[in-house]
Formats: C-alpha cells, sequence, structure tokens
C-alpha cells in the first residue's frame, strides 16, 4: 500500500492539513504534490468548510524540494498549481501555514502561499537555493519583498541563512508566534477566528487582496465596487445587520 503523504483531519469548520514525509522532512515529492492539489480542492469544494491549516508532521513543515526524487525523474508540481501543487495557485477560501522546526527552501515557498503564518517561536527560515547554484523560484522572490522590507529579503535570497521566527514575527511575516508545539493549536484557533464571518465576505476580500498589486489605482476601485455590488446584494449582508441589531449571532446564507 502506497504511503500516505498528505492527511486530512476536519476540525469543526476547518480542514487541517499535514504534509506527511516526515523521514524525509516532509519534502515535497510527486505523491505530495498532487494529494496536495487534492485537499485544496477538497477544502474549496466543502461547504462546510471555511479555512484551511496546513503544517508538516514533526520535525517540521518542509525542506522543499526532494532532490532525490527529482534526480530520478519525479517533477513536484500540478499543472496550474506550480511547485507542491500550491505556490502559483492555492485555494479560494483562507489558508494558514502552521510552522514547527523549520520551512526552508520550497517549504518556506509553500508557507508563502498562504494567506497567513503561525509559527513556533524556535522554528528556523530559509531560501538556501544559491548554496546549490539555484534560486528560489517558487514565489519566494516574488512575494517575501511585498510581506518583508526589501533588504531583508535580498539578505535570504542572497547568503541563503536562515532566520529565525522571532525575527520574522518583528518584522510582520509570522502573524502569531507560540511555544514549541503550539502552532497547530493556535492556528485553529485563528482558522475559529475567520470561520465566524460570512464565507461570502471573507472569500472575497481575500480575492481583493490577492489581486489588488496587479490593479491600477483607478482599476482597482472599479474592480472592487463590482464585487462590493455583489456582497452587498447577497443574502448575508442583510443578516450581518439584523444580527447586529437583534445583539445575536448571525447565521450565515452563503457558501
Amino acid at each position: 500500500m502506497s504511503e500516505q503523504v498528505v492527511l486530512l483531519e476536519r476540525r469543526d469548520q476547518s480542514l487541517l492539513i499535514t504534509l506527511n514525509r516526515p523521514a524525509a522532512r516532509n519534502a515535497v515529492n510527486a505523491a505530495m504534490a498532487a494529494e496536495l492539489a487534492f485537499a485544496l480542492d477538497e477544502l474549496d469544494a466543502d461547504s462546510e468548510l471555511r479555512v484551511g491549516v496546513l503544517t508538516g508532521a514533526p520535525p517540521g513543515f518542509s525542506a522543499g524540494m526532494d532532490l532525490k526524487a527529482f534526480a530520478a525523474g519525479e517533477q513536484p508540481w500540478v499543472e496550474g498549481r506550480g511547485f507542491a501543487g500550491i505556490t502559483e495557485r492555492a485555494s479560494s477560501k483562507p489558508l494558514i501555514a502552521a510552522i514547527e522546526g523549520f520551512a526552508m527552501a520550497g517549504g518556506l515557498e509553500i508557507a508563502l502561499a498562504c494567506d497567513l503564518i503561525v509559527s513556533a517561536r524556535d522554528a528556523r527560515f530559509a531560501i538556501p537555493e544559491v548554496k546549490r547554484g539555484l534560486f528560489a523560484a517558487a514565489g519566494a522572490l516574488l512575494r517575501l519583498p511585498h510581506r518583508v522590507p526589501y533588504n531583508v529579503a535580498a539578505e535570504m535570497a542572497l547568503t541563503g541563512e536562515p532566520l529565525p521566527a522571532e525575527r520574522l514575527h518583528e518584522l510582520g511575516l509570522i502573524n502569531r508566534l507560540t511555544d514549541a508545539g503550539g502552532a497547530v493549536p493556535a492556528a485553529l484557533e485563528l482558522a475559529a477566528a475567520i470561520s465566524q464571518n460570512s464565507p461570502l465576505a471573507v472569500r472575497t476580500s481575500k480575492q481583493v487582496l490577492e489581486s489588488q498589486r496587479d490593479w491600477s489605482a483607478a482599476e482597482g476601485w472599479e474592480r472592487q465596487a463590482e464585487l462590493f455590488a455583489a456582497v452587498l446584494a447577497a443574502p448575508d449582508a442583510m443578516e450581518g445587520a439584523i444580527a447586529f441589531a437583534e445583539k445575536r449571532p448571525p447565521n450565515w446564507q452563503t457558501h
């Protein structure tokens, strides 16, 4: 029987996705890329699920691409989704990375494809590809300069040296720090807070956040107005107002 390299577990309205190749430091081979892409499809397709939490089985999050598998001819990319089945297109629903131990090379790029990052304070992060004659081409060089100061992104990319979670938390890349072993519980707590909100409003907010860098100022206001009109016309907008007036939790109608 083949190894199940991505584990799925429902936690209330969240889907906990675990990269599960601990003996290989959760390095990504073709099977893991395909299974992670499938997990993201499952998250988006299930109306009962609101948020995904992505983590790695101990000892850490992910060491990136499985170089041995790659040398043997495996291609850990998924058409339309990129490396690991996530770096070019993740999920339409919010996705939180919960990191213990390390997120190295493509492992950091997987985390950067998520919307939020929760990390144990002793975790380490790096894009060491230049040490192997490569560069971080699965999203780190495109995303990091927007999420930390340029000079920090440049230091990580050009030296390949790791930075600790506490430093990256100070710089804003990491949303929440926890003690060792606490990343998944803290990420699920954050997911529960998101799950209380209108699924349509959350999904549309994520869409605007992801798209706005490609819009001009004028286009941004125009596109946002179109999306806002659709949200305003949906039942959740009225339900939110009524629930607020009646001092009760809202009963969201959209998914």
